[in-house]
């Protein structure tokens, strides 16, 4: 009975991602939010519908990650001359030493996002029909959290921007349709962080 109640006592607990303060979980209302008093950190945030919306702009990340991948990011013309490439194309352009950074370009920017992506709605597709978590749903969601910090589809964009400043200097540049695919990317991801919450998932995951 003690370890029950000890269970219990753990459950109804709650601690904020960023400073680690321990609260008592509070009720929440949908479509309200419980901040941390000590960092303002958002601590639960449920909306109506939030898993289908979800599902929704990571599939369609997906998709503009597949897309980002075959049509040409960007052109770069000097003395006449303009060539155009994509991102399978620039990764495959390494040679030598330099060849271990082609499969680390594709993990960080396509495999590990995609992965996650479809961790998530994996996890999320049963929540929505309201039927019993899928098999492993915990294991698979916890994975998908713990790929999160490498998954730096977005940050890759941040980098090309600025790259892309320098070398207007030097050659002539135009962005092709997967460098704005990759813009309208970060903003879906953006989205999707602002929208999910991590508690709500849990609490749906529980058996």
């Amino acid at each position: 009975m003690a370890g029950f109640a000890n269970e219990e006592a753990l459950n109804s607990l709650i601690a904020c991602p960023h400073c680690d303060l321990v609260y008592s979980t509070p009720a929440v209302e949908k479509n309200q939010r419980a901040y941390c008093q000590r960092c303002h950190s958002v601590l639960i945030a449920p909306r109506r519908k939030a898993g289908k919306r979800l599902i929704a702009l990571a599939l369609t990340i997906l998709i503009l990650i597949i897309g980002a991948m075959f049509f040409p990011f960007l052109s770069i013309g000097a003395g006449g001359l303009h060539h155009g490439t994509s991102l399978v194309q620039t990764s495959l352009a390494f040679k030598g030493s330099l060849a271990i950074l082609a499969p680390a370009i594709l993990g960080f920017i396509v495999i590990i996002p995609m992965v996650r992506l479809t961790l998530l709605i994996y996890v999320l597709t049963p929540i929505i029909q309201d039927k019993p978590p899928a098999p492993l749903a915990r294991h698979a969601f916890r994975l998908a959290e713990d790929l999160t910090p490498w998954s730096m589809a977005e940050i890759f964009a941040i980098g090309c921007a600025v790259a892309l400043v320098k070398l207007s200097d030097l050659a002539e540049v135009s962005l092709g349709p997967a460098a704005w695919m990759f813009a309208i990317l970060m903003i879906i991801v953006v989205a999707t962080d602002a929208l999910m919450c991590r508690y709500s998932i849990w609490k749906s995951l529980e058996p």
